[in-house]
């Protein structure tokens, strides 16, 4: 059965970025880095079969197989014991060479054994041809070189092992769950955090592996640890909030709703639970767990202070915040329709505070103050309406806010030097001469000097490229006496 979390959706115009590089680079490593890995290991088979050495390692494979079986009740080792007979019977050395080279723990095992297992000769020989396998080629398979080793714990290994996998099967699986829960968990934390929480749920993980591995030559590969560490965290940042989860099972998936942090115990539970009773699946389980208790940990742990929740991660989705605008807006405007203005002017400021980005609402707001020109809030609805217009590279809206006000308001509440002058920079850009002056007469009766000069300058300027000499003298002059 499998269950993730499904409560949020992606919105591209904010890229999950981090989380799409990760997946990115894990596809870079694993098609260049890893890409020669079969051919290196092919020729280590062509090598081990020349020497013969599965006339060696086939009989002490099977004693050792059934040792296990026998004295250490590794039952999930029988099936192991009877692939291998049959590949014996079927004379399929191709895979016994695999099954003999790649089985790590068996390698360890005929070292340790070797005096016990072969005469001096067959040793000598053994050692020889096996040492040169593993040097050439064995251990320049990527997993061996930045792969996860128990026995050999490296500290840059704890954030290498992350980005290798075992297969397509492999890399494709883990890329599915780590942009099915990354995309969200970068929302809430940001990128640099985000980046920063996965490499540390993954080396976390990796010790947790390390633990109940010691000593253990098999190498760990994929980021199957730094996602749990990302489910971990999913679940702890909703806490007990009731979110929507995913389940498949056999044929049949649907959606239920659930406490977020009950599925904490179930994910965690299903790890433990596999590893004692699985078998030998090659699924690292207490990777898992560890990387689960680490997101989860680190949330708790860090969570008011270095991986605090940004703000907009709880803000409703793009459609809901859609559905909510109309209904607020349709309210608003039927208030409108009632001459309500007062309560239609309280519900477009509501509605403003939550949807700032979107201008019909100061343009609402505008025109009902313009209803009482005298007060004001006029006044600054029209430099706010103006300076939103220049903001959108709209000036001819600028100008005619600008020139409505000129009629209605600027006897009651006269606009500022700042403002005259806008409206003439923009009026210069649109060629649009004749109220550019219109704005420079505004902005020499508001008394501001420095800015008066300028504007007699630029204006000066215009005419004269435009070669009407009489508008460019009169504005020359007017900079003299200045």
């Amino acid at each position: 059965m499998l269950i993730i979390p499904a409560e949020n959706t992606v919105n591209w115009k904010r890229p999950p970025w981090v989380t799409l590089g990760l997946m990115l680079a894990c596809v870079l490593v694993f098609l260049f880095y890893q890409g020669d890995d079969s051919q290196t290991l092919e020729q280590a088979v062509a090598q081990y079969l020349e020497a013969d050495l599965q006339a060696l390692e086939a009989p002490a494979y099977e004693d050792y197989l059934e040792r296990k079986i026998q004295f250490e009740g590794r039952d999930d080792l029988a099936l192991n014991l009877q692939q291998f007979q049959q590949l014996q019977a079927e004379d399929e050395p191709f895979w016994l060479a695999i099954s003999l080279l790649m089985d790590r723990e068996f390698y360890q095992y005929l070292r340790e054994n070797q005096e016990v297992i072969w005469t001096p000769a067959e040793r000598a020989f053994w050692l020889s041809e096996r040492g040169a396998i593993e040097e050439t080629y064995i251990q320049k398979l990527s997993a061996h070189q930045l792969g996860l080793i128990p026995a050999e714990l490296s500290l840059y290994t704890l954030i290498t092992y992350q980005f290798l996998h075992g297969g397509w099967g492999h890399i494709i699986g883990n890329l599915v769950f780590l942009f099915l829960l990354g995309f969200t968990v970068e929302k809430a934390l940001g990128p640099g955090r985000f980046l920063v929480a996965y490499l540390v749920c993954g080396a976390l993980s990796g010790l947790v592996f390390t633990a109940f591995s010691q000593g253990s030559p098999i190498p760990l590969v994929g980021a199957s640890g730094s996602i749990s560490g990302l489910m971990g965290m999913y679940v702890a940042l909703y806490g007990l909030q009731k979110i929507r989860f995913f389940y498949f099972l056999g044929v049949y998936f649907n959606y239920f709703r659930a406490p977020a942090l009950a599925l904490l115990p179930v994910w965690l539970g299903k790890e433990i639970y596999d590893y004692w009773f699985a078998g030998a699946t090659g699924i690292a389980y207490m990777a898992h767990a560890g990387g689960l208790l680490a997101g989860t940990g680190l949330v708790w742990l860090l969570g008011k202070s270095w991986l605090q929740v940004r703000e907009e991660f709880y803000e409703p989705e793009e459609s809901e915040q859609d559905a909510r605008f109309t209904t607020g807006y349709a309210q608003a405007m039927a208030s409108l329709g009632r001459m309500e203005f007062d309560l239609a002017r309280r519900q477009f400021e509501a509605l403003r505070e939550h949807y700032p980005d979107r201008p019909i609402l100061l343009e609402h707001l505008y025109h009902l103050a313009k209803l009482r020109p005298e007060l004001p809030e006029y006044r600054e609805r029209a430099r706010e309406l103006m300076r939103e217009a220049l903001s959108r590279q709209q000036p001819e809206q600028m100008v005619a806010v600008w020139q409505e006000y000129l009629g209605k308001g600027e006897s009651h509440q006269p606009l500022t030097a700042d403002d005259h002058n806008r409206v003439l920079f923009a009026s210069l850009k649109q060629h649009d001469l004749k109220v550019a002056e219109k704005a420079f007469e505004r902005l020499r009766s508001a008394g501001d000097p420095l800015l008066t000069t300028e504007a007699c300058r630029l204006l000066a300027e215009e005419f004269e490229k435009r070669q009407m000499a009489p508008k460019a003298r009169h504005y020359r002059q007017l900079l003299q006496a200045g």
